[in-house]
């Protein structure tokens, strides 16, 4: 059974003449274990695409199975609890709360969770640990560079251990530098099992991915194996 499959996605705006097909006729199917970069130029569809497969929003059309459950009809506290539990996100924008600590940020989505103060203390430090923050817990975002927001992000997104990582330009506001260590990070969690699915305008972080799904004016255009993923 594949992780994610969708069949026939669509998702118009202003139905009628004037309607944008965001996603116009989508099918594909991603599965366990798998490092899946979605690329296409700003328009393209693939952000709508990621809100999708986040739950993040619901399709016009189509049907979208997650772990063989079609949650294409959800209600929303549906959704909202298979996301928190299925589900990591990591922003182009870090998203972090400015007033909370690099812990205090990371322990938020455990605490939606009911995770008790004991467990949540324990995941968020084993998982900035892991993203090389072990030292800034009690830091501020704006006492950290950029590089170190993202990897909180990042270690929000993975503390509760989720076995779907869903990154959307997580490189995009980094230096080369940061943005090599974020994608080293993103490796690392895919080789310990977890689906990685990538969303970027940029070929060169594209090609670090096992397969390349290629989008252009809400369609799948080029889907591909990538035989040799270059090294971050």
């Amino acid at each position: 059974m594949h992780l994610i499959e969708v069949k026939d996605l669509y998702k118009i705006y202003n139905p009628g003449e004037n309607e944008v097909r965001a996603l116009d006729g989508i099918s594909l199917s991603m599965d366990r274990g798998d490092f899946i970069a979605i690329v296409g130029q700003s328009g393209s569809g693939k952000s709508t695409l990621m809100n999708m497969l986040g739950l993040l929003d619901v399709p016009t059309s189509g049907e979208y199975y997650l772990d063989g459950e079609n949650v294409s009809h959800m209600t929303d506290d549906q959704l909202s609890e298979i996301r928190n539990k299925q589900i990591g996100f990591i922003f182009q924008g870090f998203n972090l709360i400015s007033s909370l600590t690099a812990q205090g940020n990371v322990e938020l989505p455990l605490v939606y969770r009911g995770m008790p103060a004991e467990q949540r203390h324990e995941l968020s430090v084993e998982a900035l640990e892991r993203v090389g923050l072990g030292h800034r817990l009690n830091h501020l975002p704006k006492q950290m560079s950029g590089g170190q927001q993202q990897r909180v992000a990042i270690a929000r997104a993975v503390a509760a251990r989720p076995p779907i990582i869903l990154a959307d330009e997580p490189t995009g506001n980094l230096d080369s530098r940061s943005g090599r260590d974020v994608m080293q990070i993103l490796h690392e969690l895919n080789e310990e099992g977890r689906t990685v699915i990538l969303i970027t305008h940029d070929n060169g972080i594209a090609e670090q991915a096992k397969r390349v799904i290629r989008i252009q004016d809400g369609k799948v255009v080029e889907d591909y194996r990538n035989e040799t993923p270059q090294k971050p």
